[in-house]
């Protein structure tokens, strides 16, 4: 009785060890699927307060990793690319030098990394509820996934501001 137990007991440890692994494998894939910033966004309208309404359309091999990207790029494109169309006048980028992503590159690492200081910028999102039509699958192993996220910009501004990453407004005149 005691063998089986035994037994038993070795089983359900071997299979937790190789869960978990499976796991960290799982992860470090989707990390380096979302890390690569490929997406677009648009305008969906302007929020009080400094708050932009966006949809981020990211790209991924699973549709539940590219919801998470969503978030990392609407932050990433507010900063780098601007935004534009829908409901919005063209917003350009907070980072007017093209080259900043590169020159900071180790304060942006640590920024974007996984639950990095970008998320406290990012209000809401539609985490889970995405519509049937947000995800196409364009391709035997990538899916483009649609997600709407609210980014609150005057704070993530005034960060970056005091970080010492970008100018202030006043600063041009």
């Amino acid at each position: 009785m005691k063998t089986q137990i035994k037994s038993i007991l070795m089983v359900v440890i071997l299979l937790a060890s190789f869960a978990s692994t499976a796991q960290v494998v799982s992860k470090k894939k989707s990390k380096k699927d979302t890390h690569n910033f490929r997406y677009e966004i648009e305008c969906i309208g302007e929020g009080k307060q400094g708050t932009y309404a966006i949809k981020v359309f990211s790209y991924s091999k699973k549709p539940t990793v590219a919801i998470e990207a969503a978030k990392r790029n609407a932050v990433h494109g507010i900063i780098f690319k601007g935004i534009s169309g829908g409901g919005c006048i063209n917003k350009p980028a907070l980072a007017r030098d093209p080259n900043l992503e590169q020159e900071k590159e180790e304060f942006f690492k640590s920024f974007f990394a996984d639950g990095g200081k970008y998320s406290k910028f990012v209000v809401a999102s539609t985490d889970g509820a995405i519509e049937a039509g947000d995800v196409t699958k364009i391709s035997k192993k990538e899916f483009k996934v649609g997600v709407n996220v609210s980014v609150n910009v005057g704070l993530l501004r005034k960060d970056l501001e005091a970080a010492g990453i970008i100018k202030g407004l006043g600063s041009m005149f």
